[in-house]
């Protein structure tokens, strides 16, 4: 799937992505390019990833977050047959967190 998806238009997106300079670039670009809803619902997974990752109920995660048995069922695939792509994205906030809470290794 990922070989008919990653056209040259896809490859425009990652290029402009992996050099913004700063969050504030990213989301003043997510907020052009996407609805709000849109970027609701993206962070929603994000942090449903995070919850499942760190090992929490589909009843928990559904209750923190709010989102659907369908939405929290997607993600758990992701994790578990995925790309590797929410593994990425959990590793840097978990670098991040560590930085801002003094903890860098």
């Amino acid at each position: 799937m990922s070989d008919k998806l990653r056209t040259e238009l896809v490859e425009n997106l990652l290029a402009v992505l992996t050099t913004m300079n700063n969050k504030d670039e990213v989301y003043d670009f997510l907020l052009d390019l996407c609805t709000v809803r849109e970027i609701a619902e993206m962070s929603q997974r994000l942090e449903v990833a995070r919850l499942l990752a760190d090992g929490q109920s589909y009843v928990y995660v559904q209750e923190v977050t709010g989102a659907s048995a369908t939405t929290i069922s997607r993600v758990s695939k992701c994790l578990n047959y995925g790309s590797g792509g929410y593994e990425d994205a959990l590793a840097i906030i978990a670098r991040e967190d560590a930085t801002v809470n003094g903890n860098e290794e």
